[in-house]
């Protein structure tokens, strides 16, 4: 079984990082795939970077997120949010027809890397993993509280747009056309994300699975407390609290307007002289804001050796977020034996037992999140309960050998009955 593998990047961070490690999965399940990227990071030959063009074409080519935005330049009060026309066109087709693959697994292929369009001229199978909501929405990655991705969108929020014949709807109408006679399997990372895309009117008529990302549970693995802390500069005698994602202070949806009072009332709970914040993914600001305790700003971290002893350093990991697919941190953590506290959102739930690997937080209760980090980091004994429990859940569930057999089953049965 040959398999086209179309992401984005193979590194990096999040959606990227995730996507690279379902390529391996369906290595190791036996399938041949050829994952095809616009920015290639790994020295691995199995991945296959687009070849720079020359002149004009070249600096087209590396300025394609930016073009790819062009259209928003005229929705002046749109909100920060991520959003993609994704109307630029591209020479994937061109491409994957080189490869000639039986079956074409798409992951994330935004920041222009793939037009809408061009998944109509694949004429191949094609499942794609959604990391997001972007496939059917019309523009948007996460829709807050908007539901009309179950019409046909149109009067975008994120875009502040009035109008039903906006942006957002050009964009659903263009998916509406193009895909109409594709033949597409969709899988969703968690089971929110698969009810999101049943309800959606893009996918409503498609077949949805749920298959969760797998890791690698030899990298991401539990290591000695005080060995990683020494390894990696940090206090030995504290009690360390654990927050990352990518632009982790600046990204709303990351939660950490919510983080930071909530951190404010656990100071009043806990001594700040025994407790520590760490965050990863932020460098520290100019004027930092008052989290309650010493805070360390550790900056970018990718590499997968340094995330575990990350992970294996701290007590408690918090994932304040206020919309999440299946959360690559949270995975992670748990993989390492690490308690993690969330609000009962998105695919947290597949992920976090309450009080049995971690805490699920009612949404947004400042309050309940804060009681959550308490309640994990106060009794030690619970805490090892708690930790063995992260690693056991991850182990059941959330293996990379488990997640190439379920692919390996799903891509041969589509291929029997085509």
């Amino acid at each position: 079984m040959k398999v086209a593998f179309l992401s984005v990047e193979d590194d990096g961070s999040g959606s990227t990082r995730a996507a690279y490690r379902l390529h391996c999965c369906l290595k190791q399940a036996g399938i041949q795939s050829q994952m095809l990227v616009q920015s290639k990071h790994r020295d691995d030959k199995t991945v296959i970077g687009l070849p720079a063009k020359t002149g004009v074409g070249k600096i087209v080519s590396g300025s394609r997120s930016i073009l790819d935005r062009l259209p928003l330049k005229l929705y002046s009060q749109r909100e920060s949010t991520s959003f993609s026309p994704q109307w630029l066109p591209d020479r994937i087709g061109a491409k994957v027809a080189q490869l000639n693959p039986d079956l074409i697994s798409l992951q994330w292929v935004n920041l222009g890397y793939l037009q809408i369009e061009t998944l109509a001229k694949f004429k191949k199978p094609i499942v794609w993993t959604l990391r997001d909501m972007w496939a059917f929405t019309g523009g948007c990655h996460y829709n807050g509280e908007c539901d009309r991705y179950t019409k046909s969108c149109g009067a975008c929020p994120q875009l502040h747009s009035q109008r039903d014949a906006d942006l957002s709807r050009w964009i659903w109408q263009r998916k509406a056309k193009a895909w109409k006679e594709v033949d597409l399997t969709i899988v969703a990372l968690s089971s929110w994300l698969g009810d999101c895309a049943a309800a959606s009117s893009l996918f409503g008529d498609r077949r949805v699975e749920v298959i969760p990302n797998g890791i690698d549970t030899d990298t991401y693995r539990p290591i000695d407390r005080q060995t990683a802390r020494a390894l990696l500069n940090l206090p030995p005698d504290k009690r360390l609290i654990l927050f990352g994602a990518v632009n982790a202070a600046s990204d709303k949806r990351k939660g950490f307007h919510l983080l930071q009072p909530a951190l404010q009332s656990l100071r009043q709970m806990l001594s700040s002289n025994d407790v520590e914040l760490v965050i990863f993914g932020a460098s520290k600001p100019e004027n930092p804001p008052d989290l309650g305790f010493t805070t360390r700003y550790l900056g970018t971290w990718n590499d997968d050796l340094s995330l575990a002893l990350l992970y294996s350093a701290a007590d408690v990991f918090v994932a304040p977020s206020v919309q999440e697919n299946l959360a690559n941190t949270v995975l992670e953590a748990l993989a390492c034996g690490l308690p993690c506290v969330a609000f009962k959102i998105g695919g947290m739930p597949d992920l976090i037992e309450h009080q049995y690997n971690g805490y699920l937080a009612k949404p947004y209760h400042v309050e309940d999140l804060t009681q959550g980090m308490l309640w994990i980091l106060e009794n030690a004994e619970r805490h090892q309960k708690l930790s063995n429990a992260a690693r056991q859940k991850i182990e059941a569930e959330f293996t990379m050998k488990a997640t190439g057999t379920k692919y390996l089953s799903l891509f041969t049965e589509l291929l029997e009955n085509q």
